[in-house]
């Protein structure tokens, strides 16, 4: 299936590893082209390098904690573009028991890191019939770990997509998200637990009726699929993609 995203622009937050490098990767291998950001320049620099090789792909320092500072990277990624097709704001504070600091970081990172960039990016989306896919995660709709500020804020996050979805449906912006469940890949954290946390590893592993964690790429296709003209009529829905994992039914 051609999935009709040659040519179109495509802007993310967050793309120098792990599921937004590979978001990257899938739109640049599928004819778009990209801009992207995150907050250390060395990284962002090995990522452009890399990408340019698969096609055009614009990199820059920004730290999303800082509004006026991602909403101007945001403006700069739309000008280089020539406007925008596609927005993911898959940046986040990732996971973690512990202080009043993680709900802050959390807070500020994912959540408003999604509102702004959404409220930024939908005049230019509403122009070319656009999609935005919030990159979610499958600990927001059922209990995993603990009471942490990463699985509370994703489901904030899917809330918030959804309204979203009915607000800009009739502007013709199609709002989606994609939730994966635990994804490996070599230095990311689950290679990590499996490293230093064997126990806890086996267990989660042993929930997966698939017998595999998702690798990036596998949640870099289901995003391209929602943000692509084959999903023209899907709106406001959360894609899974966890191998099995979760349990709940939906009627």
């Amino acid at each position: 299936m051609d999935l009709g995203l040659s040519n179109k622009r495509v802007v993310i937050s967050g793309a120098t590893r792990g599921i937004g490098r590979a978001i990257a990767e899938t739109f640049l291998d599928e004819g778009a082209t990209v801009a992207f950001c995150a907050r250390k320049g060395d990284e962002v620099a090995e990522a452009e390098a890399a990408l340019k090789k698969r096609g055009v792909a614009h990199g820059a320092v920004c730290d999303v904690r800082n509004g006026d500072s991602y909403r101007d990277w945001l403006a700069t990624a739309v000008e280089k573009l020539g406007g925008a097709d596609i927005f993911i704001p898959n940046v986040s504070a990732g996971g973690g028991m512990g202080s009043e600091e993680n709900w802050r970081n959390s807070f500020e990172i994912d959540m408003l890191g999604a509102v702004r960039g959404a409220e930024a990016m939908a005049p230019h989306l509403e122009k070319t019939n656009g999609a935005i896919v919030f990159i979610s995660t499958t600990a927001a709709t059922e209990t995993f770990v603990g009471p942490q500020a990463y699985n509370a804020v994703k489901a904030a996050i899917n809330n918030y997509a959804k309204n979203l979805a009915t607000q800009l449906g009739p502007k013709g912006v199609r709002v989606n998200c994609v939730s994966p469940g635990p994804v490996y890949f070599e230095g990311g954290s689950w290679a990590m637990i499996e490293q230093r946390m064997k126990p806890f590893f086996d267990t989660t592993m042993a929930q997966i009726p698939m017998g595999r964690m998702p690798a990036p790429a596998d949640v870099a296709r289901a995003v391209a699929f929602l943000s692509s003209p084959a999903a023209a009529i899907i709106t406001g829905v959360n894609l899974v993609v966890d191998g099995g994992m979760l349990k709940r039914v939906d009627y």
